[in-house]
């Protein structure tokens, strides 16, 4: 017999959603065959039917009009989350777009498995959010709020990375003592755990928030955004001497779940200013196309692609921004990708020795590492762990669908 609850893994980049059956573990299809879809949502501006997953990716990519949104889970906790705003041709909040979400992918569910299913296993990271527990209790409240308003009735919540250990405690068996690194698009998860049997021990949970949309971001404030006039200077509008171009909108525009706020009147008030002050108009005068057509999504996918082939192919490569300015690119190197995630590896080691420290175990007691997440095949990732582990064994779980497959086999416990 089949659970009655429906396992989700409602990611930054990513979501997922699997049941427990007589047969193990059944991932559900719920895009086109795949066991994830894209957590992200388009919305047309001459209608108010929402797309979501790679639909909403390829209407991004066709130029169609309306408003692309992702990152969506990074906003819970803030006020952000219940703000008003004009998206798809009515006032919207980030909360009631979440929801629709969860519906789609209930529905999704329930056509396919032929159930009805109105009880819900969720992960969750960590933490939402890194030394705010107001912030944290209030984006699970967030996400509790939206699953009800999608149709749930019964919600509960698992850890992250204690879902992935329930799923992948069994490789590299015969070595007791693991550990779960757990790096999705916006959070980093650890779990130290001991297996004895078939169910992990867990001794100890730990999480920050850092995860893939943080590796965009600094990559494309390194690379990217100088170009658009980061870091440069501006003339006083009275007197004489500089100022430093304001940050705070290029931060805005290399953060995938604060691109879509960008585009307001007021914004493009600022941006006409810079460009009459600016020691280098030409660079903010991009910055300015940028936000009068709307391609801040479009950059980041630019940016994130680079990121991907650069980590993949050991090779440089170029940021393509020829849809801004004709011939506009970028090279990225794997030493100016290393120097731009420097900082991050830091907080992820960091990080991972805490929550041994939680643990009480010693780096050279953990027999094994295992990597889960799709921001876990970074390669500064795993020779940061080979450094603080050098006597354990480094696997590789499924990336994208160990923690789907942890919440399904909890539902049967």
């Amino acid at each position: 017999m089949q659970s009655d609850t429906l396992a989700i893994d409602f990611g930054t980049s990513n979501s997922a959603a699997a049941i427990l059956s007589a047969d193990g573990v059944r991932r559900i299809p719920i895009e086109c065959g795949a066991d994830t879809l894209p957590t992200a949502v388009f919305f047309p501006f001459k209608r108010t039917e929402m797309k979501i997953g790679s639909a909403a990716a390829q209407a991004l990519i066709n130029a169609e009009d309306g408003r692309y949104m992702r990152a969506l889970k990074s906003v819970l906790g803030t006020p952000l989350t219940h703000e008003e705003r004009w998206i798809g041709g009515r006032k919207r909040t980030i909360s009631t777009i979440i929801t629709d979400f969860l519906v789609a992918l209930r529905e999704r569910s329930e056509e396919i498995t032929g159930q009805h299913f109105r009880k819900a296993l969720s992960g969750r990271p960590v933490h939402f959010h890194t030394r705010d527990e107001v912030k944290d209790r209030q984006a699970q409240a967030d996400l509790y709020a939206c699953y009800l308003a999608a149709g749930f009735d019964d919600v509960s919540f698992l850890a992250e990375p204690e879902a992935a250990a329930l799923a992948s405690h069994g490789l590299g068996g015969g070595r007791e003592i693991g550990l779960i690194v757990d790096i999705g698009g916006g959070t980093s998860d650890f779990s130290v755990f001991r297996s004895r049997g078939a169910k992990p021990e867990i001794l100890a949970n730990h999480g920050i928030r850092l995860g893939g949309t943080d590796f965009d971001r600094a990559m494309s404030l390194a690379h990217a955004m100088p170009l658009f006039g980061f870091g440069g200077q501006l003339h006083r509008a009275m007197g004489t001497g500089l100022l430093p171009v304001p940050s705070e909108p290029y931060i805005d525009l290399a953060t995938w779940a604060k691109i879509p706020f960008l585009y307001t009147a007021e914004m493009r008030r600022m941006v006409s200013e810079m460009i009459r002050l600016a020691v280098e108009p030409q660079k903010i005068s991009r910055f300015g196309t940028l936000m009068e057509f709307e391609l801040g999504h479009e950059l980041a996918f630019a940016v994130e692609r680079t990121k991907i082939s650069v980590n993949e192919s050991g090779k440089a490569d170029a940021i393509a921004m020829g849809f801004i300015e004709a011939n506009l690119s970028q090279i990225v190197t794997p030493q100016s990708l290393a120097t731009a995630l420097a900082g991050n590896r830091i907080l992820l080691r960091e990080a991972a020795i805490k929550t041994l420290e939680m643990a009480d175990v010693m780096p050279d007691k953990v027999g094994r590492v295992i990597l889960v997440g799709g921001s876990s095949l970074m390669g500064f990732v795993s020779d940061e762990l080979r450094q603080i582990f050098p006597g354990s064994e480094i696997l590789r779980s499924r990336a994208f669908t160990a923690v789907v497959d942890g919440l399904a086999l909890a539902t049967g416990h």
